[in-house]
């Protein structure tokens, strides 16, 4: 495993439409531990491949204990909405809400090619949607509803 250099939002490559994984084989698996890696370094929650400069349909998502692969995923139901803070690794010190569905499945394909169906629900979902996104060029600052600025700590919660 390898960790990958995250490109950020400036890169053309993060505003493109990635193409479907048809090939199922070593070098995918090997890209995929290597997305988990880069990821987990970078205290992300996901993952995209073109955020590492690969066009492929192919993402990362761990939240809590929930941790999932998707390769070529399509969410195919959702329900509710929230609008809730997110940021991502290619953009660095910016926030906004973000509507997204409460609940959504989604289905993909595991690194061996194995049809999966996933479904998620709160945070979870909003994850899988941010990096599901990413697969169609889209970054979460081109749909945000508003900029979200934290509040500067106090000297006692610095503490």
């Amino acid at each position: 495993m390898a960790l990958r250099n995250i490109l950020p939002d400036t890169n053309e490559l993060l505003h493109k439409e990635c193409k479907k994984v048809t090939i199922f084989d070593d070098a995918l698996r090997t890209l995929i531990d290597d997305m988990r890696e880069t990821m987990r370094a970078n205290n992300g929650v996901g993952l995209a491949a073109p955020q590492i400069g690969i066009l492929k349909q192919v993402c990362v998502v761990e939240v809590d204990e929930n941790y999932i692969e998707l390769v070529n995923p399509v969410i195919v139901y959702t329900k509710g909405m929230c609008s809730d803070i997110e940021g991502c690794l290619s953009i660095k010190d910016v926030w906004g809400y973000v509507d997204r569905p409460k609940k959504i499945i989604v289905k993909a394909f595991d690194r061996f090619g194995k049809e999966i169906t996933v479904r998620a629900n709160d945070y979870f979902a909003r994850a899988i949607c941010h990096e599901i996104d990413h697969l169609h060029g889209i970054v979460f600052t081109d749909i945000m509803t508003e900029r979200y600025i934290p509040k500067p700590k106090s000297k006692k919660e610095e503490k």
